[in-house]
C-alpha cells in the first residue's frame, strides 16, 4: 500500500472534496468548499497515491478558541488510525495559530473516537438557527 501524505492547507478542488464527502457521508450533495476554506484557520488533507482520502477543517475565533469540523475519512481507509492522525494534525495547526482550546461537537457514537484523540466531554449548548 502506498504511503499516506498529510498536508496542512493544501490546494483542494471542489470535485475531490465532493468525491470524498460523497463516499463518506450518506446524503451528501455537491457543494462549493471555497467559502469554507477562505474562512478557515487551517485544514488537513490526507492523500494516498494522489487521491484525497481524508480531511478535517479547523475554524477559529482569531484568539484562544479553535474548532474542528468535518472530520472525514474515506470508507476504504477507516479503522487504520487515519482519523486520529488527521485530528492530531489539526490540533497542531490550531496550536500553531495561537489557539489554547480545541473544541469539537460530535454524535454520541463518536465519543470513543474523540476520546482516543485526547478530547474529554464537557457541557455545551447548541442553538439551531
Amino acid at each position: 500500500m502506498a504511503d499516506l501524505l498529510l498536508e496542512v492547507r493544501p490546494a483542494l478542488a471542489d470535485a475531490e472534496l465532493n468525491e470524498l464527502f460523497g463516499a463518506a457521508w450518506p446524503g451528501h450533495r455537491p457543494a462549493s468548499f471555497g467559502p469554507v476554506l477562505e474562512r478557515s484557520t487551517a485544514w488537513i488533507a490526507a492523500r494516498r497515491d494522489g487521491r484525497l482520502v481524508g480531511y478535517v477543517n479547523v475554524a477559529g475565533d482569531g484568539g484562544a478558541h479553535a474548532f474542528i469540523l468535518d472530520t472525514t475519512v474515506h470508507p476504504d481507509e477507516r479503522r487504520r488510525g487515519l482519523g486520529v492522525r488527521l485530528v492530531r494534525a489539526a490540533a497542531e495547526a490550531a496550536r500553531a495559530s495561537g489557539a489554547h482550546w480545541l473544541h469539537v461537537d460530535f454524535e454520541p457514537h463518536l465519543e470513543p473516537f474523540y476520546a482516543q484523540c485526547g478530547f474529554h466531554s464537557t457541557s455545551a449548548g447548541l442553538l439551531a438557527l
